[in-house]
């Protein structure tokens, strides 16, 4: 093991691939693995249909099955789970004692071809990697299983690149960008969180491009989309915040698409409009501050362009948690740089709570504001800084349909940063 990291914000890669199946409506994850990686894996995991992790199946392989082969043991889980479980599409997730051991995972699940119901087997044996490597994997694999195509809708897009766990106002964050394109005339594939999850996923063939709003993942569902189906990726570093960000993501959306510009600039006119309305209020308390962010890139780029080009705050520094690979982060630190503030940010990518502490106490003195987990809550007070959630994981407070982007969420971003706590 290269490093020890301290409360780290993501798991192996069999979490993330739990965290893409649990996350479809009408999606039945069975694991093929120990009763603790089983246990572990979902229980930081937000399964959307399930409910929670106690109806999970698993094989819950001990000792014999991981010395002599758990094929058998898999195969009576997978016919168990077809006949008990109401679902629409199932994915067999494998953990690392049953990835080491040899088990023909694929040759199992092909028995079972003959299901009304789709069925895949994805190696997510945790040793592959973290949750991002999983999250590739699952949304790679369930694509390939369930993306046809008919005939291309000029209308109609693909979302992907947040993984759904990782994301604290996903739900809301998800509606908000639906309800945005929509306004433009603009459907909107997002996979998670929907009831009509399976069929916007069987329905991707036919999008006239991709959104990918992360900076580096997924790269290889990209590729599959374009290679299978001739389907261009537009990459979008990070949710788009605030007004400025959202009129950019909706002109360039409406550029591609060759909408109507009359209809898109009435609608961004109106959207800002109804932002300004609620942030001319704040005027009399306006409060400029000196922040650090720590978080996932493909919502803290949002959120800092929010924070320094609408709201006026300066950046001390920008510290990101996934595991964003070396290749990828000059292309994040310029658009840090990007920022409309003569003082730039320092940026850091780290995921250990204890590293993050050191590196946020340089600035003791200077930062007057906090945005991060949970977990950067005491640092916060540490800091004598306020402190605003706005990153994974939220351990204190119940988030239901509450947004962080668009217009509509980043009011609610602004009433988070007011309402100290």
């Amino acid at each position: 093991m290269e490093k020890c990291i301290e409360r780290p914000r993501s798991l192996c890669s069999l979490h993330g691939a739990l965290d893409v199946i649990g996350n479809i409506y009408r999606a039945i994850p069975i694991l093929h693995a120990s009763p603790g990686c089983s246990m572990q894996a979902s229980s930081r995991t937000n399964l959307y249909y399930l409910g929670g992790y106690h109806g999970l199946p698993s094989s819950n392989a001990y000792e014999k099955e991981v010395v002599f082969g758990g094929t058998q043991r898999l195969r009576e889980t997978i016919k168990g789970s077809l006949e008990i479980m109401d679902g629409d599409y199932y994915a067999v997730l494998t953990g690392c004692s049953m990835g080491i051991n040899g088990d023909d995972v694929d040759s199992v699940v092909k028995e079972f071809e003959a299901s009304p119901y789709p069925i895949a087997s994805i190696d997510t044996a945790g040793f592959r990697g973290d949750t991002y490597t999983g999250y590739n994997m699952a949304l790679l694999a369930t694509v390939k299983k369930l993306a046809k195509k008919t005939k291309t809708d000029s209308r109609l897009v693909n979302i992907y690149g947040q993984p759904p766990s990782s994301d604290i106002t996903l739900r809301g964050d998800l509606e908000e960008i639906t309800r945005l394109l929509a306004r433009i005339g603009v459907k909107a594939n997002t996979f998670f969180i929907r009831r009509d999850g399976i069929e916007q996923l069987k329905s991707s063939g036919n999008a006239a491009f991709n959104i990918n709003l992360s900076p580096w993942l997924a790269k290889n569902v990209d590729t599959y989309y374009k290679e299978t189906f001739g389907i261009e990726t537009l990459r979008f570093n990070g949710w788009p915040v605030g007004p400025k960000d959202t009129a950019n993501f909706l002109r360039t959306v409406a550029e591609r698409l060759d909408l109507d510009s009359d209809l898109v600039e009435k609608v961004i006119q109106e959207e800002e409009l109804y932002v300004y309305e609620y942030l001319d209020s704040l005027f009399g308390n306006f409060e400029r501050h000196r922040f650090i962010l720590v978080g996932e890139s493909a919502k803290t780029l949002g959120l800092a362009r929010f924070l320094v080009n609408v709201h006026g705050h300066i950046p001390l520094a920008i510290i990101f948690t996934d595991s964003v690979p070396k290749q990828y982060q000059d292309v994040i630190r310029e658009e840090v740089q990007k920022l409309e503030c003569p003082r730039k940010a320092d940026v850091y990518f780290e995921n250990d709570v204890w590293e993050i502490e050191q590196l946020a106490q340089k600035y003791d003195g200077r930062a007057t504001l906090f945005m991060g987990s949970s977990y950067e809550k005491k640092l916060a007070q540490k800091l004598n800084a306020f402190f605003a959630l706005t990153s994974n994981p939220c351990l204190d407070k119940e988030i239901l349909n509450r947004s962080h982007i668009g217009t509509h969420g980043c009011i609610s971003l602004v009433e988070d940063l007011y309402n100290h706590f």
